[in-house]
């Protein structure tokens, strides 16, 4: 992930942390050996982190995830009130090109788990960066949004992005998107499928 210092004014320390369960003993030697820096260490131990939160930390790090950014995703998520569990969510979006600003705004609404393989696919639908942030800031807000899978029909159609962003911004939904994706795919089978005249060789 690249690398943000302006990731440091997201970190929320413990006043935010009341009623956690406190770990004392948490063992922080794995993420000294993945490279992490004593200061980020302190930070994470101000935030409390448990064992398990520092397993999801080294899969990050060894990931080449930033400091900053695993403070942030920890305190993103103890600001929820619950752990941070979603290592695999917020590296699967940082190998399909999001960037850290990108990933920490998904964090910061809690819907890392649940829009981190949509966001994915959007990106592998071969949209553009515009689009995909607008479609991801739609979910995020609870606003009505088509799936990625229906998207991809759409697009598969023949239909351009500015045809499919017209479409969600007026409600489709994803069952009038099939019936349109069905209809478009059906006619584009037959499509060419006249008559054609057959030529023999000349001799």
């Amino acid at each position: 992930m690249r690398k943000s210092s302006s990731l440091a004014s997201f970190v929320l320390f413990p006043a935010l942390l009341a009623g956690c369960n406190s770990h004392p003993l948490t063992d922080y030697r794995t993420l000294d050996k993945a490279g992490m820096w004593s200061s980020s260490l302190e930070d994470l131990k101000k935030l409390n982190v448990s064992d398990a939160e520092v397993v999801q930390l080294v899969a990050l790090k060894n990931a080449g995830v930033s400091d900053d950014m695993c403070v942030a995703l920890v305190s993103a998520a103890h600001e929820h009130k619950h752990p941070f569990t979603s290592a695999a969510a917020a590296k699967s979006l940082n190998d399909a090109g999001f960037g850290d600003e990108q990933i920490l705004a998904i964090a910061n609404s809690d819907q890392l788990d649940a829009l981190s393989g949509n966001a994915v696919m959007l990106r592998l639908i071969g949209l553009s960066d515009p689009t995909v942030q607008m479609l991801l800031q739609r979910r995020m807000k609870g606003l009505p949004t088509l799936s990625s899978a229906e998207i991809g029909r759409l697009k598969n159609t023949q239909l351009s992005e500015k045809e499919i962003v017209a479409r969600i911004q007026n409600g489709m939904t994803d069952a009038q998107a099939d019936a349109e994706a069905s209809a478009r795919e059906k006619a584009l089978a037959h499509s060419g499928t006249g008559f054609v005249r057959a030529r023999g060789r000349r001799r």
